[in-house]
């Protein structure tokens, strides 16, 4: 293993390894903003139209008899 540093400088290696995790960490995160089940700036898009279609007005109360 000690061979390989002998090939390769360790800080240009290093540098090039954190500068790649770096930018993986990024496209991962923007991949992630731009869907909408992951997006945790926005939220979902799409759930106050599909929330509003689920209420419905309550029915009228009806007088019984024994009012």
């Amino acid at each position: 293993m000690w061979r390989i540093w002998l090939l390769f400088d360790p800080r240009r290696v290093l540098v090039v390894l954190f500068t790649f995790l770096f930018v993986l960490a990024l496209l991962i995160h923007f991949v992630l903003l731009g869907t909408d089940r992951f997006n945790w700036l926005e939220g979902p898009r799409s759930a106050p139209a599909a929330a509003a279609q689920q209420f419905s007005p309550l029915p009228e109360r009806v007088a019984s008899a024994g009012d």
